[in-house]
């Protein structure tokens, strides 16, 4: 089965669910974990519009802030008993960051999550998830969360 599982978050509600699925089945399957956060670099031309008013200095502060409560959280779901590492990526391609990490790691699993955009959002936004399903050799889990089941 599984010997190293790579579980990819953004600090979303729904990446801390797919963080607590892949810990939990790392622990299942006595895998170890590497928890990675990947940030892209700062632009000075960007339309993220919360990022306009920051500075390079202020950016680097922002997203090194996040990234290591994100990583916490992996570290702390990960002490009910599961080996675990954790790596922040600064990257223009997330995808390639998580692949990249996983295959340096030499990790047989990636997990993360999928929010599900469909439609233009999702051709606009475009999917980390989608892309990294596309182009790893990697398996790949998708959490996208738990859903009741209709009757």
């Amino acid at each position: 089965m599984y010997k190293h599982i790579l579980i990819s978050t953004d600090g979303s509600d729904l990446s801390k669910d797919a963080v607590q699925y892949g810990i939990s089945l790392a622990k299942s399957v006595n895998a170890k974990v590497t928890g990675i956060t990947v940030t892209t670099p700062f632009h000075i031309f960007e339309a993220d519009s919360s990022v306009l008013t920051d500075t390079f200095e202020s950016y680097k502060k922002r997203t090194a802030t996040n990234a290591a409560k994100y990583l916490e959280q992996v570290k702390d779901a990960a002490k009910a008993g599961v080996s675990c590492d954790t790596v922040h990526v600064e990257h223009e391609h997330p995808f390639q960051a998580i692949i990249e990490a996983a295959k340096a790691k030499g990790c047989d699993l990636i997990v993360m999550a999928s929010h599900g955009r469909r439609g233009i959002s999702a051709i606009v936004l475009g999917s980390e998830t989608l892309k990294v399903l596309t182009h790893s050799t990697i398996p790949v889990l998708v959490y996208r969360g738990w859903r009741p089941t209709p009757l």
